[in-house]
């Protein structure tokens, strides 16, 4: 099997593992009708979800640092498989939690090893765009995973969503172990070595800008289904289009993004990402009954917020050239800390004091991250008028 064929099958596990994160978005009312709890409470499963991606991946990843690859995802598989069928079969609320943190202890074995198994297999010089396709994998999963999951919500139930993953978790544990070799693991790199680089000042500035505008996003995003519903006033069968329109949307900002970087340049790409971002997190508190100006506000929305994803992953790998891998490891549990943190200060947000306030604080995120970049351009440009004063 031709390589290239091996690294679409990674980005489609990839895939499953992003749906099984994202859906909850998508289905939040359904979750909140089932189990009888509040918008709140329904949207703390993303932040439990989220907590222990970003806690417990980078420590089952030292512990795991020499274990052959092909074996390490099957096992990462096998968690994420059982896990999304306890969410089916298991009634109530608390124990759907307990299915949710198995589910994220799976996800970050699999996307982790899956973006190691994508550098090792792929030919010289073609590593980055190997693993590029892994990730588009993922954000894949806002365009077809959560849409469609709110499509099979709508017409069979809610928990059926996960029973389909599981049921394709199992075809992919069979093609992984027919189709991927046997790949040597790494040595590991200590927990502490990992950690010792956030007290240089460029890096915790790198990884705030992940922080505030991912976080920004997510307190938005979380409870985007119920806001649109009554807030924008979008009725309830359109809403699995415009999931689809924001989907898209993001794909395409997605390549924009990495297109505008290289172009014209990080900085100008994330300023200009960041401020429409919070441009139309604005407008859409203000666009309301008006199934197409919402529309186009979330196109141009989903367009900014996710022009800045692949820009900030390289941006962050500038800040620390040497130590590269590491780097994208901690901006990988910083984004899953900033989802947590954004559906928690979402939930707070929409039980003190409503739902319409998610896209202000939502918008004061991004401007936070917005902040950090200054700064760090700020840095940049005096460190590098300083070394050409010096020569």
């Amino acid at each position: 099997m031709p390589v290239s064929w091996k690294v679409y099958i990674l980005a489609i596990i990839s895939f499953l593992v992003g749906t099984s994160e994202y859906i909850v978005s998508g289905i939040l009312d359904r979750i909140s009708f089932s189990f009888g709890v509040s918008l709140a409470s329904a949207g703390q499963l993303i932040t439990i979800f989220s907590l222990v991606y970003a806690i417990c991946t980078p420590i089952l990843m030292a512990l795991t640092a020499s274990m052959d690859r092909r074996s390490l995802i099957l096992y990462g598989l096998g968690l994420f498989v059982a896990a999304n069928l306890l969410s089916f079969v298991l009634p109530g609320y608390g124990l759907f939690v307990v299915a949710r943190i198995i589910m994220a202890l799976g996800a970050g074995i699999v996307v982790v090893t899956a973006l190691n198994i994508a550098a090792k297999i792929a030919r010289e010089g073609r590593q980055a765009s190997s693993i590029a396709t892994v990730v588009m994998g993922f954000t894949a999963s806002l365009i077809i995973g959560v849409p469609l999951g709110r499509m099979t919500a709508d017409a069979i139930g809610w928990k059926y969503i996960f029973l389909g993953i599981a049921l394709l978790g199992l075809i992919s544990m069979l093609i992984i172990f027919l189709t991927i070799p046997r790949i040597k693991g790494d040595e590991p790199i200590p927990l502490s070595q990992q950690l010792a680089l956030l007290k240089e000042p460029k890096v915790a500035l790198g990884l705030a800008v992940t922080f505030f505008w991912l976080g920004g996003y997510s307190i938005a995003y979380t409870y985007l289904s119920p806001y649109l519903i009554t807030i924008s006033g979008i009725n309830d069968s359109y809403i699995s289009g415009a999931l689809l329109i924001f989907g898209i949307a993001s794909m395409i900002g997605s390549k924009i993004g990495g297109f505008s970087a290289d172009r014209w340049g990080v900085y100008p790409t994330l300023f200009g990402g960041m401020l429409l971002h919070i441009l139309m997190l604005v407008l859409l508190s203000l666009v309301t009954h008006s199934v197409v100006g919402v529309l186009a506000v979330l196109l141009l929305w989903s367009f900014a917020a996710w022009s800045t994803g692949p820009t900030q992953q390289y941006h962050i790998t500038t800040l620390k050239p040497e130590a590269s891998g590491v780097m994208l490891g901690l901006n990988q549990s910083m984004m899953q800390l900033a989802m947590a943190a954004g559906a928690g200060i979402g939930g707070l947000a929409v039980q003190q004091i409503a739902l319409s306030s998610i896209t202000w604080i939502g918008a004061a995120g991004v401007f936070l991250a917005t902040s950090a970049t200054l700064i760090l351009y700020r840095l940049g440009a005096e460190r590098k008028t300083v070394l050409e004063q010096k020569l």
